[in-house]
């Protein structure tokens, strides 16, 4: 009624008080008091609209937790095909996730109610990542609705990149290098260090205004990942975020790949093919790759017994990548399919995260051997120059010597002879 004071004023004092009046006043209040009741049956909780759903919270933890994570849990034969890795590498996640950020800790509101737990939070990230299903569809069993599934999945992702991304995605050190060496030279490849290669990642929430940008052959929008992967199918090298309009060579042209390199920072390599000495490793690529120093690339429509030994030994190893690729989308669904984000941060995050842990996933299972993933044969630290001239001039000098034609046909011919000799005679 404050809202009409004159009317009630107007009415209080007139001699003649009619009944239109009064029945104006309460038709006016009426109307008030409807308006009023509407906006509280819309109001629940502390946020205008939203609705409390009953979840169950604390039932929703202790199914899980009797089914996968409890002494004689239920689905426990079930639990590497369902999370993708073993128990005890999960847990080993959770607890670094948690330690990490607060968010994952399970707290009580202000009535005493428990929230989430952590188990609950990194499970729905990890049924998202690993069955690339959308955010709401682990509500039904994790009890968590679908904005806080998203909000734990992009805390985890950041999470796991922060506590074990400089162990488990990182260039290799001297003592991963003379691994990676020793196995090239079982393989018939003295100085390989992996091979390279690029995965599209189709966007399907591609904002309208970047479609062009980003769609290339794939013909729909892509978001480009470059990696460099070993036998074991370990990632060394992952580059992402480039658009899906460039090619390889484009997406080369960008990438750090070579960046130690060419500043100094990288181990020496040493080793003789044929009898000629080589100072830098290299990579097994594809055709489309340039012809440098650090690359070996296969012989199109190859002529001679020699040659055509060589072309099946090159893209049979060079498959490594292809293969890291695969296993990398199996284990990970959510990079197989469409990408629902909005934003490519989130998007980078979610790679970065799948990639790290499917390098913690070959390390627990055994895949690799004597490699030494602690970082203790860390490359030493690199003294800062204050001479400037020559730092430029050899930076100049390896970056030629990398994208040096010459040194890249000898190489290929060298071994060519090479594999020919061990194993075509």
């Amino acid at each position: 009624m404050d809202r009409y004071p004159d009317i009630l004023e107007d009415i209080l004092h007139s001699d003649e008080n009619s009944d239109d009046e009064w029945d104006m006043l309460l038709a006016e209040t009426k109307r008030e008091e409807e308006s009023r009741s509407k906006r509280r049956n819309k109001h629940r909780g502390s946020v205008p609209g939203h609705r409390i759903i009953r979840r169950g919270r604390v039932e929703g933890h202790e199914r899980l937790y009797h089914d996968y994570f409890a002494p004689n849990c239920v689905y426990d034969a079930f639990f590497r095909r369902r999370f993708r890795m073993g128990r005890p590498l999960f847990l080993r996640i959770v607890n670094g996730v948690e330690q990490y950020d607060p968010y994952f800790v399970q707290t009580t509101d202000a009535i005493g109610n428990l929230g989430l737990s952590s188990l609950q939070k990194v499970t729905a990230a990890f049924r998202i990542l690993t069955y690339g299903t959308p955010a709401d569809s682990v509500d039904e069993y994790v009890r968590i609705g679908e904005s806080t599934a998203i909000e734990s999945l992009r805390r985890f992702v950041q999470a796991v990149i922060a506590v074990f991304g400089d162990e488990y995605l990182r260039p290799p050190n001297n003592n991963d290098i003379a691994r990676l060496l020793a196995i090239g030279e079982q393989r018939g490849f003295p100085g390989m260090l992996g091979s390279i290669d690029c995965m599209h990642w189709k966007w399907k929430n591609c904002p309208t205004a970047w479609q062009g940008m980003y769609t290339g052959h794939c013909h729909e929008p892509t978001i480009i990942l470059e990696a460099v992967a070993s036998q074991d199918l370990w990632i060394w090298h992952a580059f992402f975020g480039l658009p899906g309009s460039l090619n390889d060579i484009n997406v080369l042209e960008r990438s750090p790949v070579f960046a130690t390199l060419t500043e100094g920072r990288a181990p020496p390599i040493n080793y003789r093919i044929n009898g000629h000495d080589y100072t830098m490793g290299y990579y097994l690529a594809d055709g489309i790759y340039p012809n440098w120093s650090t690359f070996v690339k296969t012989i199109p429509c190859p002529q001679g017994l020699k040659r055509k030994h060589y072309a099946a030994a090159q893209e049979s190893i060079r498959k490594d990548v292809e293969r890291a690729f695969g296993v990398l989308q199996a284990r990970f669904a959510i990079v197989r399919g469409p990408a629902r984000f909005w934003d490519e941060e989130t998007l980078a995050y979610i790679m970065k995260a799948c990639i790290i842990m499917h390098n913690m996933i070959i390390e627990d299972e055994g895949a690799t051997n004597d490699n030494d993933f602690d970082g203790s044969g860390e490359n030493p630290i690199v003294q800062v120059s204050h001479v400037h001239t020559p730092e430029f001039v050899d930076f100049i000098q390896t970056h030629h010597q990398i994208r040096s034609n010459a040194s890249h046909s000898q190489l290929q011919s060298d071994l060519i002879e090479h594999l020919w000799q061990r194993y075509g005679q």
